[in-house]
Formats: C-alpha cells, structure tokens, sequence
C-alpha cells in the first residue's frame, strides 16, 4: 500500500477533507454558540408609504414582538418564525426580515389598507381580502360592504368601478350590497338607493349619471329610491311629504 503512490494520494485527500470537514464544524459551533455575533437592532419599517412610517402598527406591538419572539444571536435567530410572528399583528398584511451585517435584523411590513367594513366585525383592503383588527374606530368613515362569503374580491372591485362612474356627480357610496342572488345596490351618502340588478350593472348606473342633470335634477326634490333595472327608463321613489305636487321624468319607463 506504501508503494501505491495513487492509493496514499487518495488518503491523503480523505484525511483532508475529513480535518476541514471538522474544523468547519467546530467553527461553525463557536460562531452560532458564542457572544460573537449578538443581535444588536430589529429595524421596522413600513413599505405602504416613501418614508417607511407605519400608520397602523404601534410601536408597543413591535417592542412586544422582539421581546418575545426574537431569539438568538445574528446567526441563530429563526427567520420563518420572525415573520410569522409580525404577520399575526392585526394590521399587517406580511412582513419581510433579512439580515443585515453584522448584528442587526430588517423587518418590512406591509400594512392593510382598509377600503370598507366587511360586516360588523371585520374590513376589507384594498386586494379584497378580509381582516380583524379587534374594536374598529369609530371615526372610520368607511363605507359598509354587505355580501355572501368569499365575495369580497368582488365587492371591492365593483365599489371602485361604481364610484368612478359616479365621480361626475360627486355621489360617494355609504354601503354596497350585494345579495346572495348576486343582485347590487347602492346606498349614498345623500340618502338614495340605487337597485341595479344582476346584470349590466355599470351600464344602468351610467345610464343614471347621464341622465342625473336632464331628469332627476329637475325635480328639485330629495329622492329615496331609484330603480335602475328597466330596459329604457327609471322608477324613483320620493319622500311621501313631497309627494303633494308629483312630478314626472322626462323618461320613457317601461311597463
């Protein structure tokens, strides 16, 4: 074996690699084991705004995620269960976390962005999903959403089709409804039901706005109701005190 000159090359490259393989090993160990590599800082930031501020998360709620969640040194501490941990805040839609050397964390969140309230009980951002946050402010002027489950994708995006069609007129929606037969109605904030139906809903409420100034207008009267589900015209409803002088809208109703 002595005389092998390829046999005692091969040994000596296993020998190698075996002492790299466990001064590797015992590096490594004092690296992830030792004071070494401390965790110095976890920087928060937000990515829904340029400056990197976070408008919902709170500064407790971030302290109290590092202190009982955030363990181990720069090199030891669980990345998976960093983000998890900020996920379950109630305004964070996801969380990023990297390292950042030598000793610090990055953490990017990305917040929810309520367009509605979705029930009593929840809201709903701006990808349609649906989210708790506990007590909901009171002061939140958001409009109401109102529909079977797993519709609030559509909800979403029927509200933002809707309001621009209703920019013309400077009619915002208080509540959208949209009823397990899949037929919407539109409640505004100047008190008017909009029915629109199952079908071309964003033809009929054109259909309204166009003929806003020409008709409905002309009434001089606060309607409560407007049916936008005829073919060729409207029905509207107006309060019964202002029902002494009816009038009529040039419009051609179906029968």
């Amino acid at each position: 074996m002595w005389d092998n000159h390829y046999m005692l090359h091969l040994l000596a490259n296993l020998l190698f690699a075996l002492v790299s393989l466990a001064a590797i090993y015992t590096i490594g160990s004092w690296a992830v084991n030792s004071s070494a590599f401390p965790l110095k800082e976890v920087s928060v930031g937000g990515i829904n705004s340029s400056n990197g501020e976070l408008k919902r998360v709170t500064r407790e709620q971030i302290d109290n995620v590092v202190r009982s969640k955030v363990a181990g040194n720069f090199l030891t501490v669980d990345l998976d269960a960093t983000r998890d941990a900020f996920e379950k805040l109630p305004w964070v839609r996801a969380a990023g976390v990297r390292r950042h050397w030598p000793q610090s964390l990055e953490v990017a969140l990305e917040e929810h962005v309520a367009v509605a309230r979705w029930g009593s009980e929840a809201l709903v951002n701006t990808y349609g999903e649906v989210f708790t946050v506990g007590v909901i402010a009171v002061d939140e002027k958001l409009p109401a959403f109102i529909g079977p489950p797993e519709s609030s994708y559509d909800v979403v995006r029927q509200f933002s089709a809707f309001s621009k069609l209703l920019e013309p007129l400077r009619q915002n929606i208080s509540q959208l409804n949209l009823s397990p037969r899949y037929a919407w109605s539109i409640y505004l904030e100047n008190g008017v039901v909009l029915e629109l139906g199952r079908d071309q809903m964003e033809v009929r409420l054109a259909r309204y706005v166009s003929a806003y100034d020409r008709s409905f207008a002309q009434l001089n009267q606060q309607l409560t109701y407007v049916d936008l589900r005829y073919s060729n015209g409207f029905s509207v409803r107006i309060p019964e005190a202002s029902q002494q002088e009816p009038r009529k809208l040039n419009l051609k109703k179906a029968a």
